[in-house]
């Protein structure tokens, strides 16, 4: 038997009628009966253990991690075998620079590079350091000074324990001309009473920069010695051949064995001393070795120029190519001074 079916809604607006119970019983009945999607009780899902829960984000660690070791394995350093040689010494003597450094050790390697590329081509004044002229009291003491080859620079002075920029290239300045002429530090005592001397020279490569092309630092001192002459330093090699003239020699001392120099040990009245004297090998044998020792010994003392042929001006220990640069400058008047 066929029920029959009463609708339940109607197409009109506002028509509804709400279903009997033997009409709701009769309507759910269907040829293809579909089954509500059932949620998992609280009771299994409770059953999961941890490790199931964070098994995948275990398993994406497990990858990161295996990722990371074969990008670090890609970029890993070369690394250099070293073999010891026991015929050849590891102590390096640079021709261009004269620094001997040893072989194969970084830091001494970086600090040759850095040492040779400023005996070379000096070091740069630039905008910084003029920015402190006034601050530092730097004063020009000539500009437009023609050399050998040309070009024209000028030279300034200041007061060795500047400070701010300027002090750190002084010292930076100062670090290599003590490492190439083995000397040791100045104290900061004797950087009080000292000026610094530069000469500067136009950069070819940037208008507004300068090279360093020379270096004095002027002292003031109290005493020096007199420079022997040859006539008595021969008189002295004879003496000591011969014992009968031994007590009758004058008393000498021996300032360098290489060059012959000896000193007369009675201190005089001296007023200047040249501590160091520096020039860069790419700007020698033009003379600005004696601009900077002209004007140094003409601006030391404020009005009161200095003359080395009177000995007036000293010298620390020099080396061979100071002591050429002394004795062609002062004419034989320049004195030693102990520093």
């Amino acid at each position: 038997m066929i029920s029959k079916i009463k609708r339940t809604y109607s197409s009109k607006k506002g028509s509804f009628t709400r279903p009997s119970s033997s009409t709701l019983s009769s309507s759910l009945v269907s040829d293809k009966p579909s089954s509500p999607k059932r949620k998992r009780p609280l009771q299994e899902q409770s059953n999961l253990s941890a490790e199931d829960l964070h098994l995948p984000l275990k398993r994406a660690k497990t990858l990161s991690k295996s990722k990371e070791n074969v990008k670090d394995g890609s970029k890993q350093k070369t690394l250099t075998q070293l073999h010891f040689c026991i015929d050849q010494t590891i102590l390096r003597a640079c021709p261009r620079c004269s620094l001997t450094y040893t072989k194969g050790a970084p830091d001494d390697e970086s600090l040759h590079r850095t040492h040779c590329l400023r005996i070379q081509r000096g070091m740069e004044w630039g905008r910084e350091e003029e920015k402190e002229m006034v601050k530092n009291g730097i004063v020009q003491v000539a500009s437009g000074i023609r050399l050998k080859d040309g070009k024209k620079g000028r030279i300034i002075y200041f007061k060795a324990d500047a400070g701010g920029r300027i002090g750190s290239k002084l010292t930076s300045l100062l670090e290599t001309v003590n490492l190439t002429l083995s000397s040791p530090p100045l104290t900061p005592a004797i950087l009080r009473e000292s000026k610094a001397y530069l000469f500067l020279l136009p950069s070819s490569t940037t208008s507004s920069r300068e090279k360093i092309a020379g270096c004095v630092i002027a002292q003031r001192i109290s005493t020096a010695m007199a420079i022997a002459s040859p006539a008595e330093c021969e008189a002295v090699a004879q003496s000591a051949s011969d014992d009968t003239s031994k007590a009758e020699a004058p008393p000498l001392i021996l300032v360098d064995t290489s060059t012959g120099l000896f000193c007369h040990p009675t201190p005089l009245p001296t007023p200047l001393g040249i501590s160091r004297l520096f020039v860069p090998y790419s700007y020698r044998r033009q003379g600005i070795a004696r601009h900077l020792l002209s004007a140094a010994a003409e601006t030391f003392i404020h009005g009161c120029p200095l003359y080395p042929k009177k000995g007036q001006v000293a010298f620390t220990q020099p080396t061979g190519d100071g002591n050429a640069v002394m004795m062609e400058w002062g004419g034989g008047g320049v004195r030693i001074y102990e520093e």
